[in-house]
């Protein structure tokens, strides 16, 4: 990989990461030149097929259907003939981190959301721009696709080969190469300005922001998480980026410090944010009182611009006006919010019914956020969004 040119949006990026660790800068700018050879090997194999064959080909991979599965090309029956989980997986070792998820999913969806911010000004915005799948009505339900994901990964079980989170991160990585696919047959993508559009280099920079970065992000709004759970949390997360497609060399095994590092430089690598990532981050602002079901526009608002400063106080002020957001003030909200938090923990302790409630309150909530009742292993026919069948 590292014989092949250096994408030119990373040039300026990379002196300046390869300054602190030019090793992992190199790794990094190497693997944006790479996209997901299985993935894209069996959505090519499928580019044939009218779109209710291609859905009920990877419909009997994501069910273990033999017979049905047997109909298909070699590249997808290889798809879903890997070994998932992965082997290094440990199911019971998964649950300090489900468990603290519940505990601080309250905590833990904020963080959730603003590292999607965080994802959004990189260049992974401009793959998302082109289909408008974020900047058109299709924004709050990208959203709650995203939400559903990372709900169901969170519950026990869900990264087996059966489970509801595996399925959906198969998803992922196929819709990821249709998208690909879809862009560099368009002609709109320029891989020697670039790279690969939604690269393996992506893929790992968005699994460290998942990880490593929404576990700082929560424990800034005020989640008390031990070690234990730490490290159960990176693990999971490790297990579905495995699933989606990005390659163990951008994993780090799981290890949070090694993964945040790596965070840091990858960002470095990465061009400033433009126009593209102002679009798409604003946009997923404006769609939170969407998804929240808000009639009123006061109300809408409202929550709009707790958003907006919620999201600068963890981005910082640098990103967020990279990000055009409205300039407000920050100082001292995190630390209010995490007073609020542990004033909650302590009513909880002493509570206990109180806080069955408002933890049962909390999670109904996400689902409701995260329903998609037409939810489907269709892939994406068309580059633009507003032509897609809906999928």
């Amino acid at each position: 990989m590292n014989d092949i040119p250096m994408p030119a949006a990373y040039r300026d990026g990379f002196a300046k990461a390869s300054a602190l660790d030019p090793d992992l800068a190199a790794r990094y700018v190497a693997h944006t030149r790479v996209g997901d050879p299985l993935a894209d090997a069996a959505v090519e194999s499928l580019a044939g097929s009218d779109q209710d064959t291609a859905h009920r080909l990877i419909q009997a991979g994501m069910d273990r259907d033999a017979d049905a599965l047997a109909d298909a090309p070699e590249p997808l029956r290889e798809f879903f003939a890997q070994e998932e989980p992965p082997a290094w997986f440990d199911e019971s070792a998964s649950m300090a981190g489900c468990r603290a998820f519940h505990a601080y999913s309250d905590l833990f969806i904020p963080a959730f959301f603003v590292v999607t911010l965080q994802n959004a000004a990189t260049l992974i915005s401009k793959a998302f721009f082109t289909t408008g799948r974020v900047t058109t009505g299709q924004g709050p339900r990208r959203i709650q696709q995203n939400t559903r994901h990372f709900i169901e990964i969170m519950l026990p079980g869900a990264l087996d080969r059966d489970g509801e989170g595996w399925k959906l991160s198969a998803r992922i990585r196929l819709v990821h190469a249709q998208v690909r696919l879809l862009i560099r047959e368009s002609g709109k993508w320029d891989e020697d300005l670039y790279g690969v559009p939604l690269s393996a280099a992506h893929m790992g920079l968005a699994s460290a922001n998942f990880s490593a970065t929404m576990l700082a992000q929560a424990t800034r709004l005020g989640a008390r998480l031990d070690a234990d759970a730490r490290a159960s949390f990176m693990q999971i997360w490790r297990c579905a980026s495995v699933i989606i497609g990005t390659p163990e060399a951008l994993l780090f095994e799981g290890d949070e410090a090694k993964t945040a590092h790596f965070h840091k430089i990858a960002t470095l690598c990465e061009p400033p944010p433009g126009y593209e990532s102002s679009v798409i981050a604003n946009t997923l602002v404006k769609s939170v009182p969407l998804i929240a079901g808000l009639e009123s526009e006061r109300k809408r608002r409202g929550m709009e611009m707790h958003v907006y400063r919620v999201s600068r106080a963890l981005l910082g002020d640098d990103l967020a006006d990279a990000l055009e957001f409205p300039k407000q003030q920050t100082r001292g909200l995190l630390r209010w919010l995490r007073l609020v938090r542990g004033v909650d923990d302590f009513s909880h302790r002493v509570l206990h019914r109180r806080a069955k409630k408002w933890r049962g309150n909390n999670f109904v909530f996400l689902l409701d956020a995260s329903s998609i009742d037409d939810l489907s292993y269709h892939l994406p026919d068309h580059l633009e969004a507003e032509k897609q069948t809906p999928w």
